[in-house]
């Protein structure tokens, strides 16, 4: 820890008069910036549109996080908002990918860092998306493009146990649930819209796990999806290294 010797009370006070000329301006400047950047939110916001709330909940009653959340509009066109500038991230740390499951629309650049004390060489022969990442530590890879939707299964060459998923999607909303079992996406516009579901450790049938709402122009929508069946204690598909090309 780092300590400050304090000065004597005469220095501090004229230290506190002479800055305060600069503390006003400053405070003056930040409260002209806040203002514009909600004024900002405000405008680029579609107009009345709401906020999409998702719990996801287990048999029992019991939050499930890191659970894959989709919401693609049906009927009318709905223009798609910007997609997030930047790559993703799926990280390697304690033998695990982090996070376990990973959100990206069509086209979204990810990186592999390996944050871990061991080397690691991931892998996929999933149909979306077809990649090796020799041997590595630390950052070495470029980025991966995912430029297909579909799903997409990581492991590692070194580590059977290892098991990462990343979903790629087209629809325009998307994100997982947090430690909380929820789940916000915000400025949805108003329409029918398809929510869809999707976690390696759900037993429940793929058509339990997708349902259509209505978003409200003021109220937005708000969903609980309650499970039906025991999770899964291992993840499902695994990862599958039998094509590995040496």
């Amino acid at each position: 820890m780092t300590h400050l010797r304090s000065g004597s009370r005469s220095t501090s006070a004229a230290k506190s008069q002479s800055a305060t000329p600069f503390a006003v301006t400053r405070r003056r400047f930040v409260d002209r910036v806040t203002v514009a950047f909600a004024t900002w939110c405000c405008l680029t916001a579609p107009a009345g549109a709401g906020d999409v709330a998702v719990n996801v909940i287990d048999r029992r009653g019991g939050v499930v996080a890191d659970v894959a959340v989709t919401l693609a509009p049906t009927g009318r066109h709905i223009d798609p908002p910007p997609r997030p500038s930047g790559t993703a991230v799926m990280d390697q740390q304690n033998r695990a990918f982090v996070p376990r499951v990973l959100v990206v629309g069509v086209g979204t650049s990810v990186e592999f860092p390996n944050n871990d004390s061991v080397s690691h060489q991931v892998y996929s022969f999933s149909p979306a998306k077809k990649f090796q990442l020799p041997l590595y530590k630390g950052t070495r890879h470029a980025p991966v493009v995912f430029d297909r939707h579909g799903l997409v299964v990581l492991g590692c060459n070194i580590h059977d146990a290892m098991a990462g998923y990343i979903l790629v999607t087209e629809a325009p909303y998307f994100g997982t649930t947090g430690r909380d079992g929820a789940l916000t996406l915000p400025a949805v516009p108003p329409g029918e819209y398809e929510l869809t579901l999707w976690s390696p450790l759900i037993a429940d049938p793929p058509e339990a796990l997708v349902r259509a709402i209505h978003v409200d122009v003021h109220e937005g929508s708000s969903s609980t999806v309650q499970l039906t069946r025991d999770l899964r204690m291992r993840p499902e598909p695994r990862p599958r290294h039998g094509d590995w090309e040496y």
